[in-house]
Order: structure tokens, then C-alpha cells, then sequence
């Protein structure tokens, strides 16, 4: 009998395929994660540590679909045409299901339009600017952390009780910062119609002239102060402003501040009375909080701080989405990844499907002096379902 060149080609594709089929079946789930390693180390650090952590607790338990995860990691540098060139590198050459991470929001905005672009899945960690899932939001695009608008709101209610009429901002000059600063700006004067802002400083960021700034917040004569810079430029703004006595007799509204990775590096110069957003990890009782904290310091040999829960929340939530999916195909996963649930060290948070937001909170409380270092006192937690507005308002800023 002899066989055709047709005939021996389909007999070899009946052959080979059900050992594709199985190859891909048992084959990792591949992540590509793109952030900003080298640019920002205090955040993304302890954030890769988190993901780390995750990936390696899931995958001893039989990771996903009966796949174990792999996350394959790229460093950005804080450069928006970089994560793309990596994106590109990490769908073309290595072949992920997904991208995730981000931790600029400028560099978030460039990878979720990547993503509309060639209809590949982010889920955006650390990015914060409401314009993720909004103004620019798509069907490719999930994001993780409570945006600018739901750490704004989630200070709202201790910026009126404060009752300061005149209020001066400062906050980086880049997508995160303008956003922050107007949707504070927003939600104030719903609340307190008579409320003035009589000074705005927006110091590029990582160059803050802090000495500069505070000279120009001092001169407009503020009852209270909105602040929104991070990292060194933090350290800069309080050592100078506490050095000029910007923050004496004046109330203090500062989101970040109260996160490890930023409250640290102040030491004894910390300040004290803010109200923040943050972590306060030492001072947590709840199980599953106190559960991470060991885990992680018993990997890691420290204790976690915020980024460290936002990568193993990262993971957790892409579990949770491709299990409820049931596929990691990306048309199932950017539909199914909605109405999914999960547990994080902050309790249970949600994929929402009406604009693929996660109602991931945060806990508010003031600073305080401890031991020469700074904390947060008199915190509480607060879900990001709650301080999101109405569904209908969502739809009016999200395109159909």
C-alpha cells in the first residue's frame, strides 16, 4: 500500500495533535509583568516579593485549570515607550496568556491602550488614575487598587469634619496627580460648597524643589493642606515644610503617606496628626492580615508593606478570573474576569464587571509617632465598593 503525500501528512496531524492538545493543557499559564523595578525599588520590590509569594502558594496547591502559574518579569523603568517595546517582547517571544503590573499611572495608560491595541488582557496592579477603567477604560482592561477618585473619596469625610475653609494642594505634575487633585477638589465642594482653593503646586515628579514649594504654599495662607506627593519627593516636601513650619496650627489631608514604603523613610521627621491613606501592618489583628504577615516574614525574613499585598492580590485576582473563566483564552477572559471574587490579606474583593474596577480598599487613619518612627493610629478599613459613586455615574464617565 502506498500512501499519498496528503494521506501521510493527515495521518501525522491525527497523531501529533491530541500530544499538542495535552502538551498545552499541562503547560504553565504564563504572566508577563511589566513595572517599574529600577524606577521606583521602595514599591516594586516588596510588590515582586508579594506576587512572588502568591505564585508560589498557588502553585502547591495545583495552580489553576490544573496548570501551575509562571510569571515571566520586565522592568519598565518608569518609561511609558519601554513597557510597550516589553509588552510587545512579552506576547511576541515569550508567548504570555496576559500582561499585568504597572505602577505609574502614565505607564499603566500606555500599557491598557497596548492592550486594546493587539486585544491582549492587562490587569493593571498599582496604576491609580481613574482614567484606567474610565475615561480610557475598554474591555482588555482590569485594574486592581482603589483609584484616585476612591482614595479621594475615602478622605472626604475627615476633610469636612476638619472645617478648614482655605486649602492649598500639591501633588505631582503627571496623570496621577492632576487626577487626584481635581477629584479632591470635586468631592470637597459637594460637601462643603463654601470651601476655597487658594494655591495648587504640581512639582515635577522626582524633582520637587521642596524648599520652593512649601515657600509658595506658606504664602497663600492655607487652613489646610492636600497632599498627594510620594516617595522622595515626600521626604522632601515634610523635611522642608517642618523645617519652614508649614504644617504648624494647619490640618493635613495625604494620600500614600500612611504606606510603609513611604512613611519609613521619614523616621523621626514622620509627622504626626495627617490623615491618610495607608497600611498600618504593625498594628493589624484580623486573620487574615496576620496570616500574610507571617508568611510573608517567614519567606522573606520582613514584614510586608503595601506593595507586598497589592502582587499577592494581583495574583489572587487573576486566579480567580481565569477559575470563573474556566480559559485563558483573552475574548473569554476580558468578559469573564467580571462578577469574580477573591480573597486577599485586605478580605474579600471583587472584579466589577460594570467597569472591571475591583472594589480592593484601603484603611484611613492619622500618623503618629512610635518609637522614632512613624504609624498610623485610629485607622479603619474601608472597601472600595463604598467609595465608589453610583453605577449610573460610572456609565456617564466610562465609553459604552
Amino acid at each position: 500500500m502506498i500512501l499519498s503525500r496528503r494521506s501521510l501528512l493527515a495521518a501525522t496531524a491525527a497523531l501529533t495533535a491530541p500530544h499538542i492538545a495535552r502538551a498545552q493543557a499541562n503547560a504553565p499559564i504564563r504572566i508577563g509583568e511589566i513595572n517599574s523595578y529600577s524606577a521606583a525599588p521602595g514599591f516594586t520590590v516588596p510588590y515582586r516579593n508579594g506576587w512572588t509569594l502568591a505564585v508560589e502558594q498557588f502553585n502547591a496547591a495545583g495552580g489553576v485549570l490544573g496548570r501551575k502559574l509562571e510569571v515571566i518579569s520586565r522592568d519598565d523603568a518608569g518609561k511609558p515607550q519601554d513597557a510597550i517595546r516589553l509588552a510587545g517582547e512579552l506576547i511576541g517571544d515569550q508567548k504570555v496568556d496576559l500582561l499585568s503590573g504597572s505602577y505609574l499611572s502614565n505607564v499603566g495608560l500606555a500599557l491598557s491602550d497596548f492592550a486594546k491595541q493587539n486585544k491582549k488582557l492587562f490587569v493593571g496592579g498599582e496604576p491609580l488614575t481613574d482614567a484606567l477603567v474610565w475615561s480610557a477604560g475598554h474591555r482588555y482592561c482590569y485594574r486592581l487598587r482603589a483609584s484616585t477618585y476612591m482614595q479621594a473619596a475615602m478622605l472626604i469625610d475627615d476633610a469636612v469634619a476638619m472645617k478648614a475653609k482655605r486649602w492649598v494642594t500639591v501633588s505631582p505634575n503627571y496623570e496621577y496627580g492632576q487626577s487626584l487633585v481635581k477629584w479632591f477638589k470635586i468631592l470637597l465642594a459637594a460637601r462643603q460648597p463654601d470651601v476655597q482653593f487658594v494655591a495648587d503646586q504640581l512639582p515635577a515628579l522626582g524633582k520637587i524643589d521642596a524648599g520652593a514649594t512649601v515657600a509658595a504654599l506658606e504664602q497663600a495662607k492655607p487652613d489646610a493642606i492636600f497632599n498627594g506627593t510620594f516617595g522622595p519627593d515626600l521626604t522632601n516636601f515634610v523635611r522642608q515644610g517642618n523645617t519652614r513650619g508649614l504644617f504648624e496650627g494647619r490640618k493635613v489631608v495625604s494620600v500614600l503617606t500612611g504606606e510603609p514604603e513611604y512613611l519609613e523613610p521619614l523616621g523621626d521627621e514622620a509627622p504626626e496628626g495627617w490623615v491618610v491613606t495607608g497600611y498600618p501592618v504593625d498594628s493589624v489583628t484580623d486573620p487574615a492580615n496576620t496570616k500574610f504577615i507571617a508568611d510573608y516574614k517567614a519567606r522573606f525574613n520582613e514584614a510586608p508593606r503595601l506593595g507586598s499585598v497589592v502582587g499577592y492580590s494581583m495574583i489572587a485576582g487573576i486566579v480567580a478570573g481565569i477559575a470563573k473563566t474556566g480559559s485563558v483564552e483573552t475574548e473569554k477572559m476580558a468578559d469573564g474576569f467580571g462578577g469574580a471574587g477573591f480573597a486577599t490579606p485586605f478580605g474579600h474583593v471583587d472584579w466589577r464587571a460594570l467597569d472591571h474596577q475591583s472594589t480592593f480598599g484601603a484603611f484611613v487613619g492619622k500618623t503618629a509617632l512610635k518609637g522614632g518612627k512613624g504609624t498610623m493610629v485610629d485607622w479603619r478599613y474601608i472597601d472600595g465598593a463604598k467609595a465608589l459613586p453610583s453605577d449610573d455615574e460610572v456609565r456617564k464617565l466610562r465609553p459604552a
